[in-house]
């Protein structure tokens, strides 16, 4: 049911009187206040199954996002994703020009035999996140570290040495 400004509202006057106490300390009645009646909908006996939208049935044109943490320290800068139950074969990361791109397969939440799924909250399959850097990094590989430890995925770059800005006299 679709509210309008005045269904709900209760005018200045009302109001006042609403909270306003007679003679003998009881409320003041309200007159003329239109009470609005909430519809229920009618449900039915039968059960009827969920509507699957189209889109729903295309999981593969959408792949899983991963969540990262992004920070920096005096000299480098660390990326840090969650990866539980990724091995490092299934894991491809790849940097050019200051875009950095971690992408995989998370496998293992298929099982042939399943009948009917009661709760599915874990995301499976494939998965990319690109992120455009924050700051400057070194790309060569001697200055970036990437680890797979307890189902963290580190990568630690060195940030690239920027001068201090140079003054220019203005003749």
């Amino acid at each position: 049911m679709a509210r309008t400004n005045s269904d709900d509202l209760l005018m200045d006057d009302e109001l006042a009187a609403a909270f306003l106490n007679d003679e003998e300390g009881s409320m003041a009645p309200v007159e003329n206040v239109e009470q609005p009646v909430e519809e229920m909908p009618m449900q039915s006996e039968e059960v009827s199954e969920p509507v699957e939208d189209e889109w729903a049935n295309d999981t593969d044109d959408f792949p899983g996002q991963l969540a990262v943490d992004v920070y920096e320290t005096a000299d480098k800068l660390v990326v840090k994703a969650r990866t539980a139950g990724i091995s490092k074969s299934d894991l491809d990361v790849s940097i050019s020009d200051n875009i950095l791109t971690i992408s995989g397969v998370l496998s293992g939440g298929e099982d042939e035999q399943t009948t009917r799924w009661h709760i599915q909250e874990c995301y499976w399959g494939e998965f990319s996140r690109t992120i455009a850097l924050p700051v400057q990094v070194r790309e060569d590989e001697n200055s970036v570290k990437a680890e797979l430890k307890d189902g963290v995925l580190t990568i630690t770059f060195e940030k690239e040495k920027t001068e201090a800005p140079k003054r220019i006299s203005i003749q």
